[in-house]
């Protein structure tokens, strides 16, 4: 479904050097890895937020990059992001924000009332309800309200792929468990592909097929949640010891 083939990407320094990943339809692979490590861009590679200095991004078996002309848009059009901090505007109303995801072309041909059922579908996926926030301002709402409206506009074109940036950063405890199980649940009812790039090692390792480990701008670990517990590499074991104090420090607020 995705591959990303000997990718490279320097902005003052390197960033990616050489990232060899696929990705299989179905799957929801989490990439984990240390602060300032290029997952973000990596992400940002897959539907040319960020066009790599070298190498390629495939979907579907087709290059992005150096494909036929409009594969690209094609691709954008088939993958839902959710941004990290939720991207929303904030001068435009949920209903103006989670609009933005549909389609340009198809947009064009809908009327309101269409596009106000689609945004309020798309709000009651993310267990949002219509009535009360569609005329809400981004500033009106909670941290965990932008993130669901985030993800609302990522969904709203029923993406066959959903990037997720960072969906989970600066939430609380409560919030993050709750917005995990959003994404857990979107992926049974779109049967989307997904890369999560993320710091939450708990909900990595429950939510995930797969895990990749970025490190220093290669990978460094890939395999199975099980896989990743039992590996002996000393980042790995870092990872995992922070999930078990994570764990330890839930069970003790309980």
């Amino acid at each position: 479904m995705i591959e990303y083939i000997d990718v490279h990407k320097s902005f003052d320094r390197p960033v990616l050097e050489g990232v060899s990943l696929t990705v299989e339809t179905g799957e929801l692979v989490a990439i984990l890895g240390p602060s300032g490590g290029g997952k973000s861009v990596l992400l940002k590679t897959t539907n040319g937020l960020i066009v790599p200095d070298r190498g390629d991004v495939r979907i579907d078996g087709q290059s992005i990059y150096f494909g036929p002309p409009g594969v690209l848009e094609r691709a954008r059009r088939l993958i839902g992001y959710v941004f990290q901090y939720a991207a929303l505007f904030d001068s435009m109303t949920v209903f103006d924000n989670v609009a933005l995801g549909i389609r340009e072309d198809e947009a064009a041909t809908l009327d309101l009332a269409e596009k106000l059922r689609r945004v309020a579908s798309a709000l009651r996926s993310v267990r949002l309800v219509p009535r009360i926030v569609l005329s809400k301002l981004p500033a009106e709402l909670s941290g965990g309200m932008r993130k669901r409206v985030g993800i609302a506009r990522a969904i709203i074109g029923r993406p066959s792929t959903l990037l997720y940036d960072e969906p989970v950063t600066g939430l609380d405890p409560v919030t993050t468990a709750a917005v995990d199980r959003l994404i857990a649940r979107l992926r049974e009812e779109l049967c989307a592909t997904g890369v999560i790039v993320t710091h939450d090692v708990v909900g990595a390792l429950e939510l995930c097929d797969r895990i990749a480990l970025l490190d220093r701008g290669r990978i460094r670990f890939v395999g199975t949640p099980e896989a990743f517990r039992q590996s002996d590499d000393p980042l790995v074991r870092a990872f995992v010891d922070r999930n078990a104090a994570v764990r330890m420090d839930a069970e003790a607020t309980e």
